[in-house]
């Protein structure tokens, strides 16, 4: 069988030249306007609640924390800088969805999947309020999203997907296009279809987001010390404490918002695992290259491959392009190491040019990677420890830039010992399963990787391992 049609042509051809003058870092981060970091802890702190981690998770957590209450004291710690990770390396898609997309909700929570999807329309209405509200620059476009199909399969797939949302009444704001209506709407030659998702997806630049929301903190009150890792959690008398590398925080309340990195509740560990994602980054398009793109509407577009590319454009017209590889390093390490992959850059270009063969000549200012915290259902879960003084949330999964805030709310919840619609979801209150040691982790996901592009390769057919898989309710993405 033919390869996909993104996935077609050589990829160590003369499209590598387009990467010649590319840095290897963030677009988002490479930016003159970086905030400057806060000083870092040295003593002891005491406040009412800490937060570890500096990404959206911690500044969300933080932010409306001083917003239930203004009195209360929050402390967040940061081990580099506010948004350096995730939070700052991303696609910039804030999708309204808490679970990881309609289709994986639908599958795991049907008879919540209602109040799932209002609730995650309602989240992505307070982050756009937030933004508003605490002045934050960071280019909030609700434009939507558009899945394409770029295979007959996948056409046919999308249109039998559409049909079942309308069914079960999921389908509000959402249209079907055929390859007309989708090429009017962006023109690649690839695009045979695409489902139109016109309000439950803004496109936003993910570093201004997190430098925004660490502003508006400090403007609330929130003290921030960043380039302090926090290094060990115990108990300590009715509350905890932190040790950091030249001092301590005390604290009645924690909230871990570390991810991917280690938690400070070693038991949480077994439920995530490091996938690296990498993106490009073009030069700003000129206005004849972006007509010849058609791209008017500016939504963001995603392809409907099991490994599948994502794609937007940001403020400056630029296109950013990434996806397809998802790189699991054996054992989980966490590496700086592994945010840059000269082999992955070079097969996207290819595929970037395949998909838009109008844009020949154009070339790359950025490329990156970075870790994304993955989890066998795909979506956050919740949790507690100490006696309900520690909350976690974990496992977001690449789509977590708009349901951080509601794992914000979780775990203040959950902190509060409040039973509120959140903490009774069946999504909060239950986990998934956790990932084997190594080898056997390494060795299912290798074999899952290897399944998934076959199954993209013979018309989206999958074999009896992922047929398993589906049936455990397991899986592996990005």
């Amino acid at each position: 069988m033919a390869p996909s049609a993104m996935t077609r042509g050589n990829h160590r051809n003369h499209w590598t030249k387009s990467l010649s003058d590319a840095q290897p870092v963030s677009y988002w981060l490479d930016d003159p306007g970086k905030p400057h970091p806060e000083p870092a802890l040295t003593g002891a702190e005491t406040c009412d609640l800490l937060v570890v981690g500096g990404g959206y998770s911690g500044l969300w957590t933080a932010l409306i924390a001083k917003e239930r209450d203004p009195r209360r004291e929050v402390v967040l710690l940061e081990g580099r800088e506010a948004g350096w990770a995730a939070s700052g390396r991303n696609g910039g898609f804030c999708a309204a969805s808490l679970t990881h997309g309609l289709a994986n909700g639908l599958a795991r929570w049907p008879d919540e999947i209602k109040k799932l999807e209002e609730l995650g329309a309602r989240n992505l209405d307070a982050i756009e309020a937030a933004v508003a509200r605490y002045s934050v620059d960071c280019d909030f476009e609700r434009t939507g999203e558009i899945d394409v199909a770029t295979e007959p399969h996948q056409a046919a797939e999308l249109r039998e997907w559409h049909e079942e949302l309308e069914g079960a009444g999921l389908a509000g704001g959402t249209e079907f296009l055929d390859a007309d209506a989708v090429r009017e709407q962006v023109d690649s030659p690839t695009f045979l279809a695409g489902l139109h998702d016109r309000r439950g997806v803004a496109m936003l630049h993910p570093a201004k987001l997190a430098w925004g929301l660490k502003r508006a903190c400090l403007r609330l009150g929130v003290r921030v010390y960043e380039h302090t890792p926090a290094l060990a959690l115990k108990s300590y008398g009715a509350g905890m404490a932190v040790r950091t590398p030249y001092g301590s925080v005390r604290a009645r309340r924690v909230a871990l918002a570390t991810n991917i990195f280690p938690n400070l509740v070693k038991r949480v560990r077994a439920y995530t695992v490091p996938v690296y994602d990498y993106a490009l980054m073009t030069e700003p398009l000129t206005a004849d290259q972006l007509a010849a793109v058609g791209w008017k509407n500016r939504q963001g577009l995603g392809d409907s491959a099991n490994q599948f590319h994502y794609f937007r454009l940001s403020a400056d017209n630029r296109i950013l392009w990434g996806g397809y590889d998802a790189i699991y390093p054996y054992g989980g390490r966490v590496r700086a190491e592994y945010d840059d992959r000269p082999e992955t850059y070079a097969k996207l270009a290819g595929h970037f040019f395949t998909c838009f063969p109008q844009l020949e000549g154009v070339r790359f200012t950025h490329a990156w990677g970075g870790a994304i915290d993955t989890c066998s259902r795909f979506s956050a879960f919740f949790g507690t420890a100490h006696q309900g003084r520690v909350a976690y949330a974990a496992g977001y999964t690449g789509l977590g830039v708009g349901a951080t805030r509601f794992g914000a709310d979780v775990m203040l919840d959950l902190l509060a010992g409040e039973r509120t619609e959140r903490t009774e979801l069946e999504m909060v209150r239950k986990k998934p399963l956790p990932f084997p040691p190594e080898p056997f982790a390494w060795t299912g996901i290798a074999l899952t990787k290897w399944s998934l592009a076959r199954a993209d390769a013979h018309g989206g057919r999958r074999n009896l391992w992922l047929k398993a898989m589906d049936r455990l309710g397991l899986g592996f993405d990005s």
